[in-house]
């Protein structure tokens, strides 16, 4: 299956650990994985996919708000709607329960279909999630 991976950091850096154990993950299932980049990405490439994993994080620690790019990058990916996904926040700060919530709101407001989300410990238990994904 091909999947792409949206990493979603609270600031412009290179994917997270977490992003690559989950990306490690699913491609040890044998699944064909690509890594975008929610700051420098294209939303053009995300119909190509047939399932769309976003792994973000919240913007800070006493809010659990998502950064501004992802978004922006659903919008500009059209035909997105319908897609199966998942939605996977990096534990860190006293709300990720509530960063989870705005991420999934974010993302079903473009239509996509989330059929799985969970809040990520370490890059250990991203790399086992992953592996579970299309199992």
């Amino acid at each position: 299956m091909r999947i792409v991976v949206i990493s979603v950091p609270a600031v412009r850096t290179a994917p997270p650990d977490y992003v690559v154990a989950l990306a490690k993950g699913m491609e040890a299932m044998g699944h064909q994985v690509d890594i975008l980049d929610a700051w420098t990405g294209d939303g053009f490439r995300l119909p190509g996919y047939e399932y769309i994993v976003v792994a973000s994080e919240s913007v800070s620690f006493f809010s659990g708000k998502i950064p501004d790019s992802l978004p922006t990058l659903l919008a500009a990916g059209s035909g997105i709607g319908g897609k199966k996904s998942a939605a996977f926040i990096k534990k860190g700060g006293l709300f990720p329960g509530r960063a989870l919530s705005n991420l999934m709101r974010a993302m079903e407001k473009e239509g996509m279909l989330i059929n799985w989300s969970e809040i990520l410990l370490n890059p250990a238990h991203a790399e086992a999630l992953g592996k579970r994904i299309g199992a």
